[in-house]
């Protein structure tokens, strides 16, 4: 045998032993959570989650506050099974442990079986919610089913590329904000200098940038348009509207409002701008907060992100 047969045939050998290597989970778009999937399932187009070819299944993934999962995890400890809510059995799933519910019902002229699994993500719960007709159940069985839960895998964030271009609309400039954060899936997004996540606690320097899908009916409205949104800041205590003027921005027309406050329990001193730009029926809203102490290196870094944002 000459040399090259024989490195060929140690290495067919080699490969054979070696194991095969089991699927990658999907994450669907925007969220850090995701699943093998299996049967033919593939990523929907129309919703966050997965979908069979003849829509027989439907799999949608998100994610809740990290008090979901420790509420379920009580009661399912506690022997607690509210009205005739359908029982909570662990399961244990390639994130971790978890709980996970299923009950028949009906959907139209249709018998659907439903499934609700949820895993801790320690910062947060990872949400799955699984449809099944009575058509599609011969294909995707009871057992199936909770096999494909079973595969269900978190990761720690969503890169950042792919969190923006879910949006609706371009941001070119993210002045070193260390944490980038979907808030709503292809609507808003969340900069910040805290990767605890507790910016408005603190006062730590952040933007909620989001596009409103409504606007002011005529140019005279746009002041108190503002002045209502800026109202609804949570998090904000003995708010004092400092200034509230129209500007342009990007050429368009918008408006601009500042805020005094204080926030946490120490009440700490913050300022806050709020930046609205109106055009095609929708609102741009642009929100920056931070310490009133750091406001003047802070601003800078607002503006900019500002000023780099486009329509596609």
């Amino acid at each position: 045998m000459t040399l090259i047969a024989r490195l060929l045939a140690l290495f067919i050998v080699a490969f054979a032993a070696y194991p095969a290597r089991a699927a990658d989970p999907v994450y669907p778009a925007g969220v850090r959570v995701g699943l093998i999937p299996s049967g033919g399932l593939t990523l929907s187009r129309e919703f966050t989650g997965f979908l069979s070819a003849d829509e027989g299944v439907k799999v949608i993934v998100g994610e809740l506050p990290i008090a979901a999962f420790k509420a379920v995890e009580e009661a399912q400890k506690a022997g607690l099974q509210p009205g005739k809510s359908p029982k909570i059995d662990p399961i244990q799933t390639a994130a971790g442990p978890g709980y996970v519910t299923s009950e028949t019902a009906k959907n139209a002229e249709t018998g659907v079986r439903l499934y609700s699994l949820i895993v801790s993500g320690e910062t947060f719960s990872g949400y799955v919610a699984v449809q099944v007709t009575d058509a599609a159940s011969k294909a995707y069985p009871d057992e199936a089913i909770r096999t494909f839960l079973s595969s269900v895998s978190l990761r720690k964030v969503v890169p950042t590329d792919e969190q923006l271009a879910l949006l609706p609309f371009k941001m070119n400039e993210l002045s070193n904000f260390k944490t980038v954060r979907t808030v709503v899936i292809g609507s808003a997004i969340l900069l910040s200098d805290d990767s605890d996540q507790k910016d408005a606690e603190t006062g730590a320097p952040y933007m909620l940038v989001s596009l409103v899908p409504a606007a002011p009916g005529a140019p005279d409205e746009r002041g108190r348009f503002a002045r209502q949104a800026v109202a609804v800041v949570p998090g904000l205590n003995n708010g004092r509207i400092t200034s509230s003027e129209p500007v342009r921005i990007d050429s368009a027309p918008g408006f601009e409002t500042r805020v005094d406050a204080t926030v946490g329990k120490d009440e700490t001193p913050v300022q806050l701008v709020q930046w609205l730009r109106f055009g095609g029926g929708v609102t741009l809203r642009i929100l920056a907060i931070s310490k009133k102490d750091d406001w003047a290196k802070a601003f800078p870094r607002f503006r900019a992100v500002r000023d780099g944002i486009e329509s596609r």
